[in-house]
């Protein structure tokens, strides 16, 4: 039983509970809102089941049969969250992309999956369908939500999902009992969705899911920390993220609470102020993103401010280390941490909003200790994850009162985890992935005796507890043959709100180097205040003074490292690292083999004598221009002792 009262069996589908909580919770409950023009507009189980129920008969009527695939593409909305469950109440195979996907992924995904229909919000998304559609033969429709610019579109294959709808309505009249026949045909070992994984080195590899791990998924997740069907969650990060999918169908369905969809992208962060969210998911870069407002909010603040941040932020630490190591919190150090909280956390929190929260993850990528601790000292419940796409999302979490900053927690129910004597991270669950479409070779190395192969390097500690230590082909040797992980620099070097990225090099050579991407705008307001001028992102990140400042925050993160650990030269990057660019995933992870080849020249003067770098570079914007860049980088030094 999960703690929604609901048996997860081999024969449950996600459609055959989408259609069990319709019925129990009907017009009574909120499903769903969405902001629009300002106001949330909500729609009930009931408006949920009829838009799945008119746009998955409408599919079907233009030919889509049980295993087939529909691909979507667009932000989070209640449309796209239909599409994708009508595509899966008429037995086809969801298959999402990144919004910002440019057109030679969209295309390769497309082509790859067979995908026969596309369902895309805007003319931007059908633009990127219509120009595909000739190398992609198995596309045979394309569905558009958005009105706006379609007016003198014409193709045949273009629907809009108001018609598509209309379709099904008429399809039922035909067929009244053909939506639930078609539900209840489903079985938990059916392919649910085809998920492309962000591909770090090669080509994105499609992992398929079934509707059995992903509710095995849930289930286990929910049995740590449960949710109740009063929540709020706000879905705001791409569904073609796993992480994303957990929270909003795995277990919203299984739990029934209310899905709330903001404005625009832009927006999220101010609609989950409005929300409120109990439970809330991100990748690290969405809290470092938090912490920046914060400590920005602290340099411009007044002398009394600062001093009342200072006081909480100090006690908040303390309590926060107290109950990391599992001491009890001091009679005098409880009332300290009452006034701090009622000066300045608890507004932060509720600037944040974060206010409601009752957990809080991350994961998708490395957390920095430093980060971890700031939202503790600040009273948010936050919590390591681990997982990945091959297990339908996670397989370790931290427990409640059993959280240590450097680990990921301890396995949920029914997960297995052990490490090979080359220090790989397997695990074994329900929710282990089917293999990957179309690649029986990778499927063999990733997938042993029901054991899944990870690619990630760690060890289990003395309490149970996974380190996570890097990616096993991101582990880099120091001087003196100790390994260490690249990532545990980079996300100290990112707690400073100065820095945005950074990229630590230092594999078996004497010793460490980084390229370092400034902050734009807060870089850009201190220099406003010093005075300084610049013109551009470039501009500003070759200033002497710009060096001074990003060379003060690697001395504080080389502090307590040893020796050959400490960055001993770095170059500001004249722009930050980009997606469009291919230097990181589209879930912000570096793509390490790729920068290490694009910026050669800059590698090669971090280890010559050189104190500049000549670049002459091309930069690739969203929709396809492209810039040519010559510019000299500065090699600055920094003295890492002994």
């Amino acid at each position: 039983m999960s703690g929604s009262g609901i048996e997860i069996t081999k024969e449950l589908t996600i459609p055959k509970l989408f259609l069990r909580q319709c019925k129990k919770y009907g017009k009574d409950k909120v499903a769903m809102r969405e902001k629009e023009f300002g106001i949330w507009i909500p729609f009930t189980w009931q408006d949920y089941y009829e838009n799945v129920k008119y746009l998955s008969l409408g599919m079907v009527s233009l030919g889509l049969q049980p295993g087939d695939k529909v691909a979507m593409i667009g932000d989070n909305r209640p449309e796209g969250l239909w599409a994708e469950m009508a595509a899966l109440c008429a037995g086809a195979i969801g298959v999402w992309l990144f919004q910002d996907c440019m057109m030679e992924e969209v295309k390769y995904i497309i082509d790859h999956s067979d995908a026969k229909i596309f369902v895309g919000e805007t003319q931007e998304e059908v633009d990127k369908a219509i120009s595909i559609k000739e190398d992609c033969p198995k596309l045979e429709t394309v569905i558009w939500d958005d009105p706006k610019g379609m007016r003198n579109y014409h193709q045949e294959y273009l629907i809009s999902i108001r018609k598509v709808q209309d379709l099904g309505r008429e399809f039922e009249k035909r067929e009244p009992d053909f939506f639930e026949k078609r539900i209840n045909e489903g079985h938990g070992d059916d392919v649910c969705l085809l998920f492309y994984t962000s591909g770090t080195t090669a080509l994105p590899k499609g992992a398929l899911l079934s509707h059995w791990n992903m509710l095995t998924m849930g289930k286990n997740l929910m049995a740590v920390d449960p949710c109740y069907d009063t929540d709020d969650f706000v879905s705001y990060l791409p569904f073609a993220w796993i992480g994303e999918q957990m929270m909003s169908i795995s277990c919203g369905l299984q739990m029934g609470y209310t899905l709330n969809f903001p404005e625009e992208p832009e927006t999220a962060q101010e609609n989950i102020r409005e929300i409120g969210p109990h439970v809330m998911f991100a990748p690290p870069r969405m809290y470092e993103g938090m912490t920046r407002q914060v400590q920005v909010k602290y340099i411009d603040s007044t002398w009394i401010k600062r001093k009342a941040y200072e006081f909480a932020t100090k006690v908040g630490y303390h309590v926060a280390n107290l109950k990391f190591d599992k001491r009890p919190v001091p009679v005098g150090w409880r009332i300290l941490h009452g006034i701090g909280y009622g000066l300045v956390q608890k507004k932060l929190k509720d600037h944040l909003g974060m206010s409601r929260l009752r957990n809080s993850y991350t994961g998708g990528a490395a957390m920095g200790p430093d980060h971890f601790r700031f939202f503790h000292a600040l009273g948010v419940n936050l919590k390591q994850i681990y997982g990945q796409t091959e297990v339908a999302g996670i397989s370790i979490v931290h427990r409640d009162g059993d959280i240590k900053f450097d680990t990921v927690g301890t396995p949920i129910p029914e997960t297995e985890v052990k490490i090979t004597e080359e220090g790989e991270i397997l695990t074994k669950s329900p929710s282990v992935f089917l293999g990957y479409y179309k690649n029986d070779e990778a499927t063999q190395k990733t997938l042993v005796d029901g054991w899944l192969y990870s690619g990630d390097r760690g060890f289990i500690d003395e309490d149970g507890h996974l380190v996570v230590f890097d990616r096993s082909k991101d582990v880099m040797t120091l001087s003196d043959g100790r390994p260490f992980s690249p990532q545990y620099l980079e996300t100290r070097l990112k707690f400073s709100p100065f820095i945005q990225e950074a990229w630590a090099i230092g594999d078996k050579r004497d010793f460490i180097t980084a390229v370092m991407c400034i902050d734009y705008s807060v870089v850009g307001k201190w220099a406003d205040d010093k005075k300084i001028n610049y013109t551009s992102y470039h501009e500003l990140s070759q200033k002497p003074e710009v060096y001074q400042l990003v060379k003060e925050q690697i001395e504080e993160a080389n502090k307590d490292l040893p020796a050959p650990a400490r960055i001993a030269k770095f170059v500001n990057l004249y722009k930050v690292f980009d997606a469009d660019d291919e230097e990181l995933t589209r879930t912000s992870k570096l793509r390490r083999a790729f920068v290490g080849e694009r910026y050669k020249d800059i590698v090669d003067a971090l280890y010559s004598d050189t104190d500049v770098v000549h670049m002459d570079t091309k930069i690739t914007y969203e929709d396809g221009r492209e810039q040519r860049i010559r510019t000299d980088l500065h090699v600055e030094k920094i003295n890492v002792g002994e």
